[in-house]
């Protein structure tokens, strides 16, 4: 075991609604401990021009079209963080070697090798007198990796730690964020990940266009819908070639939209993209599963109770999986809020120390590579 180090992870998810925040303790490799998690919600104009802001940035260009206004709100994102940080660090009194900083991701194109996380690392370990890690995407860009998903790492070690794979069994790990990303071990721990597509970003867009609401909690909008079988099949066929055709391993949300649902009802919207999202999932998951299998669900979308139960259902009665145990992560003691602010706590020290965050399997990398910028302005 090597020496242990104490990192704060920090992310901001596509829901774009506030900061998660973790202490963590680790070696790097398989020696890991979670310490403290926190919630900090941004305030609601600051929620409002992130949105805004997101929803006019569809293309590399508009990134210098709007310079200023990203400028303004990296500020803004960083003064946030920085109270997080301070905010957890006073509550806990525990000594921090590392910030891990994910900052709010505003624009996303692996094609183009453009990814954009907004968050001044330099700025987040002045106000904080830390070290910091942060933008920890660019050199798997650099290095032929398309710079996402850089969580299945982390998977990896909460397999080990679970002992979710034995010989018969495999672990997929599906993190239903705005985005789904699915991550697969087999017994060996051989490991494989790419982005599914639509997590929560079109039933979230579809709630907060047309209602007063931001999400669908617990899904009971949808649960009183009735989904339009025609338009999910055309989606579903589309997405399927789109899907095959791109032959990509990340997506960034602005490559879906809502306009396949456009004139449906609230309700019946809401039922179809859910049952789209779960149909869309278990496409994938159902190629990788010949054998017994624990899938574990994380993210923002494990807590829509009606998207849930929405898998299980499909799982059995459409794709004729028996053989699948599926569980929420937070079924195994982990609190499944803060399963990405752990893994980039986690990503921070490796980084520190060297260590690989991504591998061609993983991101498409060329080879497997460390990430992020490491500074100390203090």
């Amino acid at each position: 075991m090597g020496k242990i180090f104490t990192a704060l992870g920090l992310m901001s998810g596509t829901s774009m609604d506030g900061v998660d925040a973790s202490i963590i303790q680790t070696d790097g490799e398989a020696n890991y401990k979670a310490i403290s998690n926190k919630y900090f919600e941004y305030k609601k104009d600051l929620y409002e021009n992130l949105i805004s802001l997101r929803e006019k940035i569809n293309s590399s260009k508009d990134l210098k079209k709007f310079e200023n206004e990203l400028k303004f709100l990296e500020k803004e994102i960083t003064l946030f963080h920085a109270k997080a940080v301070n905010n957890l660090i006073n509550d806990t009194n525990i000594d921090i070697d590392f910030v891990g900083f994910h900052g709010q991701t505003i624009f996303h194109n692996a094609i183009e090798k453009i990814t954009v996380q907004l968050g001044d690392g330099k700025l987040l370990s002045q106000l904080t007198k830390k070290a910091v890690v942060y933008d920890f995407r660019q050199n798997d860009l650099k290095n032929g990796g398309e710079g996402a998903p850089l969580a299945p790492i982390f998977h990896e070690l909460l397999a080990k730690k679970f002992n979710l794979t034995d010989q018969s069994t495999q672990a997929i790990f599906v993190n239903i964020g705005g985005i789904a990303n699915l991550t697969r071990l087999t017994n060996d721990y051989a490991i494989g990940s790419w982005d599914c597509g639509p997590g929560m970003c079109l039933i979230d867009k579809w709630i907060r266009v047309n209602s007063k609401n931001k999400i669908d909690e617990d899904g009971k909008i949808a649960k009183t819908g009735i989904v339009n079988k025609k338009i999910l099949n055309e989606y579903m066929n589309r997405i399927d070639y789109f899907w095959h055709g791109a032959a990509k391993k990340s997506f960034d949300i602005n490559d879906f939209d809502i306009n396949f649902v456009r004139g449906l009802s609230l309700a019946d919207g809401a039922a179809t993209l859910i049952e789209f999202t779960a149909m869309n999932i278990l496409s994938q998951v159902e190629t990788l599963v010949s054998e017994t299998t624990n899938l574990i669900l994380c993210g923002g979308g494990r807590k829509n109770k009606f998207l849930v139960k929405r898998i299980e259902k499909l799982m059995t009665d459409y794709f004729k999986i028996t053989y699948i145990h599926l569980k929420i992560i937070d079924d195994y003691g982990i609190d499944g809020d803060f399963v990405e602010s752990q893994a980039f706590g986690y990503l921070a020290i490796r980084s520190y120390l060297g260590l690989p965050i991504s591998y061609p399997p993983t991101t498409g990398c060329k080879e497997p590579c460390t990430g992020g910028v490491i500074v100390k302005n203090y």
